[in-house]
């Protein structure tokens, strides 16, 4: 084995780098003063290779590594680090790469070429100590000079958190986040309450945090750890859409995660209830009969079928973060005195019949439009009771049911507001109604800072609040929607029960249908205009178990049948990139979405979207920068994947990226014709969007849906999951893949049930 050594340079260009691992492949420019030339590398100007796990770099930085020259059979003489600091340089040319890597906020190339030319290899001393000096040089002023003090301050108080959090895995970015919420606090946070990373900055998991703790000396088991672990469970259980978790299934899975004895969790959870950190509750199920009240299906949420067979009483303790936990009882109790609550702002409908309903609704000058009797029968039902659940699938008539209930009452002259969860769907809303609509947040007056601005204090002034693509609400969201709904108001929730249940945890639509206690009307009939739509038609026939059809003459619904994943792949970016296009005259970027059901492997998101980037955006004249491991560049589809709500954007949002600016180090982001400016550090809320999953997608429609199908996938193989992806289809569907894999999702209709007591407690 070779003996160590060290080389220093700067970085010419990043070959590879794994976001997860931080393994990188770099070329680097060595700082050869003094130094004989470098025998392994080719010439004194010669590049190196570097291998590696090393902190996320950009070209131009400056590097001291230590590790061993290796030679590789086919790449010939490496630098294998083993050891990375990333310093400053000390010579003219070395200042300007590091100072022109877009590293300090407001300098780029050419002003860092100005600034070295003044003040050579004496300028970082003069940043340092003569900042004021930086207006000798050309084109700098008062606001640029004040701008790259205040980021060269930041990189420099930070340089003891990078090193210490490098050693432990974190990536720069997460470091330079980190200052960003301690300041000079930093290095004590991290070393004394490293857990504390977790709830305060987005991007360190329990995982990362948990690593930094244990290199640190804290114990396996000291209580803070399994408090931080038991914490990191439920929330992850949160994130998969679970409201609550049994605790003799928390124990083990903490425990494991931990890898402690299920007896230390077991008392850590006892503190956090004390702490109210969680609540916990037993839950008592009564499963002896099927015509009990409640019904088997909502018990299997949380219980395994072998488990209902044994006893007709069963009793889970479930433990609860205690937010979802008061959000699940403050939902149970408004529902139950909305519904309760005689007194209604529709009392002079109420008697209301189907020829009066049809009178706004069959021709005349208030409306063109005609209804069918169920259609009819749900808006009486919408308007007699206090909550009302209208489902049903594509085509069914939904849209049309609604735009007749607002004729109604407008010619009535009462009040309503129209929304939905996300921007997207309130956005369609509003088109097929030709009424406003805004997303739920925007109704109740959301605001970063305060909070809902509509509550029990202060509630919506409406006769009628009615919420489209309803499904799509979570627990948390749905409680502070009842909350500002007043006592004399009526509620309709519109959406598609076979979909996918919420992102967010809870399953609201399901289980207030469930429960009972609320008017459900759901439409079943295929109308005219509809049914010659081969897209609604298979949606109908998966939802029913049955396999899509294809046809010769189809002109709507296509399969392409490929049996391996990358032939898929392959297939799917040549029908998005040239054949959908050529044929059917489709802009790749703005009619074509393409949805996954996972993540990885050769047809998931991830693979996906570097293979589209790479055909339809490719590395050019347009600007790009690597950040979080990934490129980013002029053009590229993007899309948010938190509620920002200081910039008023929300999860599923997607954009174009129509500006880079490396010196300012910002991205600016096209999202419905709005304009977004992203700090480089704000850029882990973004993902690539030419492929996106397909719980991301609810809530949308897009001209073209393509959608690969592949055994490998079988996991997420699911009929609603099946079913989301083809609902999202306005014009045209493209199935790539096999015909196993389809026939697998179609008769998979065993869905996973989250563990909410929603409908449990609305039935007590």
């Amino acid at each position: 084995m070779s003996e160590r050594a060290q080389v220093s340079g700067s970085v010419e260009r990043i070959t590879y780098y794994n976001a997860e691992n931080g393994y990188s492949v770099i070329r680097l420019k060595p700082d050869t003063r003094g130094m004989l030339p470098f025998k392994y590398a080719g010439g004194r100007e010669s590049l190196i290779t570097v291998v590696g796990t090393l902190p996320e770099v950009n070209p131009g930085e400056w590097l001291k590594l230590t590790g061993r020259w290796t030679s590789h059979a086919k790449h010939g003489r490496q630098f294998q680090a083993e050891q990375c600091e990333q310093s400053l340089p000390a010579n003219s040319e070395g200042i300007k790469r590091y100072l022109g890597s877009g590293m300090i906020r407001g300098i780029g190339p050419v002003m860092a070429e100005r600034i070295v030319d003044l003040f050579g290899e004496k300028t970082l001393e003069i940043i340092d100590d003569e900042p004021h000096r930086l207006r000798e040089v050309l084109g700098i002023g008062n606001k640029r000079v004040n701008s790259i003090v205040k980021s060269w301050d930041e990189q420099r108080a930070i340089k003891d958190v990078m090193i210490f959090l490098q050693s432990h895995g974190v990536s720069t970015n997460l470091a330079v986040k980190i200052y960003k919420k301690y300041g000079d606090d930093s290095l004590r946070v991290v070393q004394k309450t490293p857990y504390q990373l977790v709830k305060d900055v987005y991007g360190i998991g329990f995982k990362t945090a948990d690593k930094i703790a244990q290199a640190i000396g804290l114990e396996h088991d000291d209580p803070s750890r399994i408090e931080a672990g038991v914490a990191y469970t439920l929330n992850r259980m949160a994130e998969e859409g679970h409201v609550y978790m049994p605790q003799e299934a928390l124990e083990p899975e903490a425990a494991g995660i931990l890898e402690v004895e299920s007896e230390k969790v077991a008392k850590v959870i006892d503190e956090l209830e004390t702490s109210d950190f969680v609540k916990r509750e037993t839950l008592i199920y009564d499963v002896g009969r099927p015509s009990d009240s409640t019904p088997l299906q909502t018990v299997s949420r949380a219980l395994p079928i072998d488990k209902v067979s044994e006893t007709s009483i069963y009793e889970e303790r479930a433990v609860y973060l205690t937010q979802l936990y008061y959000s699940e009882i403050g939902l149970t109790n408004r529902v139950h005195n909305l519904v309760n609550n005689r007194a209604s702002r529709l009392s002079k409908l109420r008697n209301v019949s189907e020829k009066e309903i049809s009178r706004f609704s069959s021709g005349n000058r208030q409306s063109s439009i005609r209804l069918a009797p169920q259609q009819l029968s749900a808006i009486k039902t919408a308007v007699t009771n206090k909550v009302t659940i209208l489902t049903g699938g594509p085509g069914t008539g939904k849209t049309t049911t609604l735009r007749a209930l607002l004729d109604l009452l407008d010619g009535a002259r009462l009040s309503y507001a129209l929304a939905s969860p996300t921007g997207r769907a309130a956005k369609r809303l509003a088109e097929a109604s030709g009424r406003e609509a805004k997303t739920v947040h925007r109704l109740l007056e959301f605001n970063p800072a305060e909070g809902f601005g509509r509550n029990d204090y202060t509630p919506l002034d409406a006769d009628m609040i009615i919420i489209d693509e309803a499904s799509m609400l979570d627990l948390a969201l749905a409680n502070n929607l009842f909350k500002a709904i007043p006592q004399d108001c009526h509620v309709l929730l519109v959406g598609d029960i076979d979909q996918l249940p919420s992102v967010g945890a809870g399953d609201v639509l399901g289980d207030l249908i469930a429960s009972g206690v609320t008017a459900v009307v759901r439409l079943q009939t295929i109308f005219r205009q509809a049914s010659g739509s081969l897209i609604i038609h298979n949606a109908h026939r998966i939802n029913q178990g049955l396999m899509p059809e294809t046809r010769q003459d189809a002109t709507d619904f296509f399969l392409f049948v490929k049996q391996e994943p990358e032939e898929v792949a392959t297939l799917l970016v040549d029908i998005v990139q040239r054949r959908l296009p050529h044929k059917f005259g489709l802009d790749p970027l703005d009619d074509i979405q393409v949805l996954s059901p996972m993540y990885n492997g050769h047809a998931g998101v991830r693979q996906l979207n570097l293979s589209l980037q790479a055909a339809l955006n490719p590395p050019g004249k347009r600007k790009e920068r690597r950040l979080g491991g990934r490129i980013f560049r002029v053009g590229d589809k993007v899309m948010q994947t938190i509620n920002n709500y200081d910039k008023n954007i929300y999860n599923g949002d997607i954009g174009r990226i129509t500006a880079l600016d490396p010196i300012q180090q910002t991205l600016t982001i096209n999202i419905d014709g709005t304009p977004v400016v992203y700090d480089f550090l704000e850029t882990d809320e973004l993902v690539h969007a030419y492929a996106i999953s397909v719980h991301k997608s609810q809530g949308a429609e897009y001209p073209c849906v393509v959608l690969p199908v592949v055994t490998q996938h079988y996991m997420m193989l699911q009929r609603n999951l099946l079913y989301t992806a083809v609902t999202r289809a306005k014009k045209l569907v493209i199935l790539v893949g096999t015909r196993r894999a389809l026939a697998i999702a179609v008769k998979n209709d065993k869905v996973t049930k989250r563990h909410t007591a929603l409908d449990w407690r609305l039935q007590r």
